[in-house]
């Protein structure tokens, strides 16, 4: 039976272990073992046995259980290595966190002077006095999230495409899919987007930098894209971005229940969690918060847990990247570590790198948005480069509304012994009070303080330091309606851009991060979610989704980095329009119709197409031969293609040819020899292919598949060489064709030219007399139509003739019928 030892070894041991081989029972030999091992000082309890009947001495080494890649490591990592780690990496995060404690109190500094909450209990200079707070820096802050969110999140999607590389059909049909999806993720799926966009463009010029934070979330099924607060986000003093940061901790407020939650589905380790005082992390920014939005914590402080959630590289034991000998080689790999402040246990370990990456990268979750660039890490916001403004004109807009009310409401020193009736109550308007003065008089008795009125002097100061600040901003109002319309054209541009550089650079990098935040979502779109499509899409299955998001797409967002406002958009469409419309010939009908299109959609019009009529299509395209005759008749030209008949199209031109009028025209003639060539040249050409050796075909077709990959300017020498190669087997064949055609056409004998003459003669005899006859039987149908109107006017008059004769008959019988009925009358009357 074999005996395996650890420590100590037995070589070592001073009296020799004796001859074991004897025929002796096994219980005799384990009782001399155990002797022997307790001479050695080993116990019976540092042995192991084996299943083979061999022996172990000593303690076992533990060993490492294999988890998966994407499991909770601190599962399996021992009691001592994580309190190691732990101690090891809160260490630095309070360093961390120290290190930064200038760039807090500026921020602190600046949200009391965003004008959202009044300070009514001032007691200096006086009781009372005026706590306003002037509103430059929120007026500031306000107008560009107004005006970065629209640009930023416009009503038809954020997202844009771009096709990288050779360019066809497909790839766009490709890149229209992505688009569509994206825009659909973010716009109806992810509910949050909307909200955390417009709460990070309100922190960010406060704060200089505010922070996103893109990942899919387990527990909705979906990606997400939250804000970070900069006070949430913290990293070392040495750090300059976020791809090459050694350690990014990002604090995490959670209800304790949720914490529970992660628990029970194992994604958080099950130890117990405390939570309640570290709540109050970074406190005096969340105190003035607090103070702004007029709110106090009500809740118990043991219902949130506070977590770090550190992203960096560590050594684990057992875990170790291994070096190309099986050995480990020493380099910290990236995971993410969970840690509860509050309990000082650690939650989660996890791996932050793809499993199939041989160079095990970080996996990127944060994307930084920046105000201005500052001197290091964060960025500079308005409460940096503007905060000294705002609070020196609170001052002053303090002290003048102070002295306008110690000068309407004024104060002094009054005689001991004067009484007046109700002196507690303020004297109302058009109210005389009785006063009892004891040296006789009033104005001896009461003397008032010399309180001046408010100073011009600082009202003017005043209004310099706002413009100052509001020119800063870029939020001052720019007079681009009252210049000169008669301009040169780009004047109004120039101004414009000239008042807005500042803008105009903070919004390229909110682009600029915009864009990272789209790339990671595109990632996520790719590994997490389904390899389908969840609607019927154009160009394609469903099932394509997983291939679109590819290399051959690249993703930006729709924001153009060099427009940031619809006054700029719609002023640059309306410079271009000037332009196209001061020399429309080298536009053409296209540029004008896309001039007039983004101007309408500059101005934010729906239903283009149904306001603008588009230009005529002039590409030309396959058309019958005799559809080309009657083009060639009319002066037009004609263009052939390679896909035609050209045996047909000749034939069919070579009898136009033959057609007198067309030999009567030179210019209709070389028309359509013109077209002829383009048929023999394309025929000559396919015949050429046919004919080819396939080493010079094989070598033609390679150049024209490099031509098609590349961009215009550098394919343009490669179908040249191309052509050239084609050329010298097409040539030949052409000219074989031409001798074919010129025979063809070629003319007939001379004849005698008195002869020819007469039939010029006669031609034109001929076109003069149908010149004639067209000219008679224009003035015949005059004449009958002057006849026709003529008698057209008499039936007319004569109708109108009958029409009042019968009207004075009508009027002589009702005239006649009077007398007569008057006659009767007369002839009773004498009767009677």
């Amino acid at each position: 039976m074999a005996i395996e030892r650890q420590v100590p070894d037995p070589a070592q041991i001073a009296e020799p272990v004796q001859d074991l081989t004897n025929e002796r029972s096994t219980e005799d030999i384990d009782e001399e073992i155990i002797e022997v091992l307790d001479a050695m000082g080993e116990g019976e309890d540092n042995i192991q046995m084996q299943e083979d009947g061999s022996a172990i001495l000593g303690p076992e080494e533990p060993m490492m259980p294999d988890v998966g890649f994407a499991e909770n490591l601190a599962e399996v990592i021992s009691p001592q290595e994580l309190s190691t780690i732990y101690i090891e990496l809160v260490g630095a995060i309070e360093s961390d966190k120290s290190s930064r404690e200038d760039w807090e109190r500026t921020y602190t500094d600046g949200l009391k002077y965003l004008g959202m909450k009044f300070d009514d209990n001032r007691s200096e200079p006086f009781a009372g006095a005026s706590g306003v707070i002037h509103p430059l820096l929120g007026e500031s802050v306000t107008q560009f999230q107004a005006q970065a969110y629209k640009e930023l999140l416009p009503a038809g999607g954020p997202v844009k495409t771009q096709v990288v590389g050779a360019y066809d059909g497909l790839i766009e049909e490709q890149a229209q899919r992505v688009k569509e999806f994206m825009n659909y993720q973010i716009l109806h799926v992810m509910e949050e987007y909307d909200e955390e966009l417009d709460q990070m463009l309100f922190y960010l010029p406060l704060a200089g930098s505010a922070f996103k934070k893109v990942y899919y979330d387990e527990t909705l099924g979906r990606p997400v894209s939250k804000f970070v607060a900069p006070e949430d986000l913290i990293v070392p003093y040495y750090t300059t971005d976020l791809e090459t940061c050694s350690r990014i901790t990002h604090v995490v407020k959670m209800p304790e229940n949720d914490v529970r939650k992660l628990q029970a589905i194992g994604f958080y380790k099950n130890v117990d969690v405390e939570s309640g005082d570290n709540v109050t992390l970074n406190s005096d920014i969340q105190s003035e918060k607090e103070k702004l939005e007029g709110m106090e914590p009500s809740y118990d402080d043991g219902e949130v847990s506070v977590l770090y959630e550190v992203h960096c590289n560590l050594d684990l034991e057992g875990f170790e990247d291994m070096g190309q000998d099986g050995e480990p080689s020493g380099v910290k790999l990236p995971y993410i570590v969970t840690i509860d402040s509050n309990s000082e246990n650690i939650l989660a370990i996890r791996r932050n790198f793809k499993e199939e990456d041989p160079m095990k990268k970080k996996t990127e979750y944060f994307v930084h948005f920046k105000f201005l660039p500052g001197l290091g890490f964060y960025g500079f916001g308005l409460t940096h480069m503007i905060g000294g403004l705002s609070k020196a004109s609170t001052s002053i807009v303090r002290q003048l509304i102070d002295a306008g009310t110690l000068a309407n409401l004024p104060a002094g020193f009054k005689t001991r012994g004067i009484r007046i009736r109700d002196e507690d109550e303020p004297i109302q308007p058009g109210e005389f009070r009785d006063v009892d003065a004891p040296a006789g008089s009033l104005r001896d008795a009461i003397q008032p303080l010399p309180f001046k009125e408010p100073s011009g002097t600082l009202l003017n100061l005043l209004g310099l330091l706002v413009q100052s600040g509001q020119r800063f901003a870029s939020i001052a109002d720019t007079n681009i309606g009252e210049g000169n319309s008669q301009a040169p054209v780009g004047t109004t541009l120039a101004l414009m851009e000239k008042s807005s550089k500042v803008l105009s650079a903070i919004h390229k990098r909110l682009h600029n991060g915009q864009k990272k935040e789209f790339r990671l979502l595109a990632t996520i779109f790719k590994d997490s979610l389904p390899p389908v499509y969840p609607y019927a899409v154009s160009g394609g299955n469903m099932q394509v989704k997983q291939q679109d998001f590819d290399d051959r797409v690249d993703i930006f967002p729709v924001s153009n980095p060099d427009i940031f406002s619809t006054s700029q958009r719609i002023v640059m469409a309306q410079e271009m329009m000037q332009l196209v419309q001061s020399n429309p010939e080298i536009h053409g009908p296209g540029g004008t119709y896309e001039a007039y299109r983004r101007m309408y959609a500059a101005l934010g019009a729906d239903n283009i197409d149904q306001l603008l009529m588009p230009p005529p299509d002039t590409t030309p395209k396959p058309m019958e031969s005799g559809m080309e005759n009657s083009g060639l008749m009319m002066g037009g030209p004609a263009q052939a293609f390679p896909e035609q008949d050209h045996d047909a199209h000749i034939a069919t031109h070579v009898s136009l040819l033959n057609m007198a009028p067309v030999q009567m025209n030179a210019q209709i003639q070389g028309n359509i020899h013109s077209h002829i060539m383009q048929h023999l040249q394309l025929k000559a050409d396919a015949i050429a292919q046919q004919q080819m050796p396939p080493e010079a075909m094989q070598q033609y077709q390679q150049m024209q598949q490099q031509a098609q990959q590349m961009p215009p300017q550098e394919a343009a020498p490669v179908m040249q060489q191309a052509q050239a190669i084609l050329a010298q087997f097409s040539s030949p064949i052409m000219s074989e064709l031409m001798q074919q055609f010129s025979q063809q056409v070629s003319t007939p004998p001379e004849e005698d030219p008195l002869v020819t003459i007469r039939k010029q003669e006669l031609a034109l005899k001929g076109q003069e007399l149908s010149q004639d006859q067209e000219q008679f039987e224009a003035k015949e149908r005059m004449r009958m139509e002057e006849k026709l109107r003529q008698d057209k006017i008499d039936i007319e008059r004569i109708q109108a003739q009958k029409d009042i004769a019968e009207l004075k008959d009508d009027t002589t019988r009702d005239r006649m019928d009077q007398q007569k009925e008057l006659k009767l009358i007369d002839i009773g009357l004498k009767q009677l």
